[in-house]
């Protein structure tokens, strides 16, 4: 499995005097953290690899597949490679690390797929669990699916809903920056400096450098380590809250997200998640708000060589504004709704798994597409 340091609404002001006080905090906190005497010996380089890939049928559009129909309002189905990614961390001693992880962008027909990309090259500065600073390109401090990345979510599509990790980025949910992040017991705490060149931005001028920053609390077991989990499979108790925005050049973005994931004795395990984010114009020019609910449940009983779970998402997202495909306007109160169920057969966690999925959209305008898109399908994901 990947493991980086253990696996894995604020205003417009509030971010860029976080970002100071961290930095300015930075060798008091160093001096309380009393890491242990440095070793400076290599540390070990370890290679790991994640693939996901699918079969699809999609009616009238596709909404995570790459399938096209060869007519509007018809069907299309098909085999597609989503990702194949290529793990390695190393370091020079015990608190000198890196990482450099890269990405096969699937069998799509769009400009970005078919290639091989840089997905995290981060130079990693861990002094104790309280002080650690990363540097390159990574997951920039924002909300919790986006820090689970999809090869950690609980669901075979988190991000089709436009509510999950809404935020700028340059590749992949990832930025060019900075960041400070500690964990104090049950409080995390991530907060950083980044390029913000990022194409699904809203920002005119984007040579000014984007903060982000999250907080986030763990009520019952802790989540150790920058990257968090859709859910842990009965392993962990968890009951977390978290507050994160992001913010540049006088626009902003901010979510604040829940997970209630812990195991029910000998009745299985049970996950919650949800989410509220909200973007004035950080990422569109419209600004929109949404929010999304998941429940998952993993069936006590060993079946071959996993367990059964069935889930459920769903989600609305609503912009002040929006397109009428029929009348050719802007329209107030675009809303789309995004519900998702899947029945997955997990053999050995995010390592080995494998599930069935239903997409289905709608909106309160006639979509260009013809009518209301569904997808349907069987996704496998495989991870060392």
């Amino acid at each position: 499995m990947h493991d980086i340091s253990t696996r894995r609404r604020p205003g417009p002001g509030l971010l860029p005097s976080a970002l100071a006080s961290a930095v300015i905090g930075a060798p008091l906190l160093l001096a309380h953290a009393q890491p242990a005497a440095a070793d400076v010996s290599p540390a070990p380089v370890t290679v790991g690899a994640g693939l996901q890939t699918n079969f699809y049928e999609c009616d009238k559009a596709c909404i995570a597949s790459p399938g096209t129909p060869s007519e509007p309002g018809g069907s299309v189905a098909g085999f597609a490679l989503d990702s194949i990614r290529l793990y390695v961390n190393g370091g020079v001693t015990d608190q000198i690390k890196f990482t450099f992880d890269t990405e096969y962008t699937g069998s799509g027909s769009g400009p970005g797929d078919n290639k091989v990309a840089v997905l995290d090259a981060i130079a990693r500065f861990e002094f104790s669990s309280a002080f650690n600073i990363w540097a390159g390109r990574f997951l920039p401090p924002s909300d919790r699916a986006n820090l689970y990345g999809p090869y950690y979510a609980n669901d075979w599509a988190p991000y089709v809903d436009g509510v999950a990790d809404y935020y700028p980025d340059v590749a992949t949910g990832r930025d060019n920056g900075v960041a400070y992040w500690g964990d104090y017991g049950p409080l995390k705490l991530q907060v950083g400096a980044f390029d913000g060149g990022s194409l699904n931005s809203a920002v005119t001028d984007k040579s000014k450098v984007l903060s982000a920053a999250r907080v986030m609390w763990d009520f019952w077991d802790k989540e150790a380590g920058y990257y968090l989990n859709g859910t842990y499979y009965g392993d962990k108790h968890v009951l977390a809250l978290g507050l994160a925005g992001q913010s540049e050049n006088g626009k902003t973005a901010w979510n604040l997200d829940e997970l209630l994931d812990t195991p029910l004795g000998d009745a299985g395990a049970i996950s919650l998640e949800s989410e509220y984010q909200k973007d004035d114009g950080l990422v569109a020019t419209t600004a929109s708000h949404g929010w999304y609910a998941l429940a998952g449940y993993l069936l006590p009983q060993v079946v071959g060589i996993g367990r059964f779970q069935p889930l459920v998402k769903y989600s609305q997202k609503t912009f002040d504004a929006g397109p009428n495909a029929t009348l050719g306007t802007i329209v107030p109160g675009y809303q789309l709704k995004t519900t998702e169920v899947d029945f997955n057969y997990v053999m050995k966690e995010f390592n080995a798994r494998v599930g069935l999925y239903y997409l289905h959209q709608s909106s309160n305008s006639l979509l260009a597409t013809g009518g209301t898109p569904s997808e349907a399908g069987v996704k496998l994901q495989l991870q060392m």
